[in-house]
């Protein structure tokens, strides 16, 4: 029986999300990628704490923009052996009302969601079904499922997220690969503080809290699972009723 942990790309490993994520595969027994944009350093840390807890981890650093850089990347991670987990949670946010909205805003947050989704996860594709098992799993939002105000560019992008994996999903289902989204509404962690406030959450949640990166990495660690290989195609969200 072969006991070779599994090796999972996690893009945005080192923000509150894709750390949860990453901390999560790990204890699941899979090797972890942790990425990170140009903050080696916190990508470190947190492989640190993973190999520390027991954990197996590395850290590496690229900008998901730069399909070059992209390809080098993932082409170096390959020699080592297959990838057959990607987690797509790299993102940013850069909010205004649209009729304010600079071009720039608009390409760049499309940018890091859209395109890195492809400029990470196309390379992986030919060797994932030469292999006939994969997992793919990208980050999304609620506001790519009901829209936000200020946030055109932002939904727009997760909204894009959601057509690409279903397509997907239709096209690598035969090699035993799974295409996903989970899709958050407010979670807990450094962003959300900044934007609202306890009781503005209330009253915006059924739930009448905002999430944890936890609960948003559980349902992404399940997703990576073996039971989980019939859910293809899928936007979940994780939102505590919002819609």
């Amino acid at each position: 029986m072969n006991t070779t942990p599994l090796r999972a790309l996690v893009t945005g490993g080192s923000g509150d999300i894709g750390s949860a994520i990453a901390r999560g595969l790990a204890r699941d027994g899979h090797f972890v990628i942790v990425h990170a944009n140009s903050n080696l350093d916190r990508a470190e840390t947190i492989a640190t704490e993973i190999r520390e807890a027991g954990g197996q981890a590395s850290a590496i650093s690229f900008d998901v923009t730069d399909a070059t850089a992209c390809k080098a990347e993932v082409e170096t991670l390959l020699a080592d052996g297959p990838i057959p987990i990607v987690i797509n949670n790299a993102g940013i946010h850069d909010d205004a009302p649209m009729a304010g909205m600079s071009e720039e805003q608009w390409r760049r947050v499309i940018d890091v969601s859209l395109n890195g989704f492809f400029n990470v996860t196309q390379p992986l594709l030919l060797p994932m079904a030469r292999g006939r098992y994969g997992r793919i799993v990208s980050v999304s939002s609620v506001a790519g499922v009901l829209g936000n105000r200020g946030q055109t560019n932002y939904a727009a992008a997760k909204a894009g997220l959601h057509g690409a994996s279903k397509s997907l999903a239709r096209e690598m289902a035969s090699r035993g690969i799974t295409v996903n989204v989970v899709a958050p509404g407010m979670i807990e962690g450094s962003m959300l503080g900044e934007l609202y406030d306890r009781a503005q959450i209330k009253a915006m949640v059924p739930a009448g809290r905002p999430g944890t990166p936890e609960e948003v990495a559980a349902l992404v660690c399940f997703l990576c699972s073996q039971p989980a290989a019939y859910v293809n195609g899928q936007v979940i969200g994780v939102n505590g009723g919002m819609g």
